[in-house]
């Protein structure tokens, strides 16, 4: 699920205003790059439907 009107380059540009990043030019673009990555990646998790009856693990285990 795509957000409209959501614009991953002037998301980037505010976070780094508030966070107060100087964030270099020559870097902008990957970082642009990899938050639409984790953007896909996050948008795939949320679509995952889950049972209501489900619980949260109290220790992750592998």
């Amino acid at each position: 699920m795509r957000r409209k009107g959501f614009n991953v380059g002037e998301y980037v540009d505010q976070m780094a205003l508030l966070l107060d990043l100087q964030l270099r030019d020559e870097y902008r673009d990957g970082v642009v790059a990899n938050f639409e990555r984790i953007r896909a990646i996050a948008n795939l998790v949320n679509s995952f439907p889950l049972p209501e009856d489900i619980e949260v693990a109290s220790v992750f285990e592998p």
